[in-house]
């Protein structure tokens, strides 16, 4: 199932998270850190799973895999617990 989300809002759910949270994500998945990285718009603003469209808020992103997003957003929690 594909989801969309906002640029903006796949931003906000990145700079939401504590300090060091690409190197956890990409450890927890079994993933090179730049992947991750580029998953929330790093050296790459598209890639296989992730496209872009033009648009409002930065556009719409359409995620193929939602695992990324996922354990960010538990992270995200998480850290607000604290």
């Amino acid at each position: 199932m594909i989801k969309t989300i906002t640029f903006n809002e796949l931003r906000k759910v990145k700079d939401s998270l504590p300090s060091g949270s690409m190197a956890k994500i990409a450890e927890e998945l079994g993933l090179d850190v730049e992947t991750v990285r580029s998953y929330f718009g790093g050296k790459k603003a598209s890639g296989e799973g992730f496209h872009i469209e033009p648009g409002p808020d930065g556009g719409l992103v359409m995620l193929d895999d939602t695992k990324i997003l996922e354990v960010a957003l538990r992270m995200a929690w998480e850290n607000k617990s604290m």
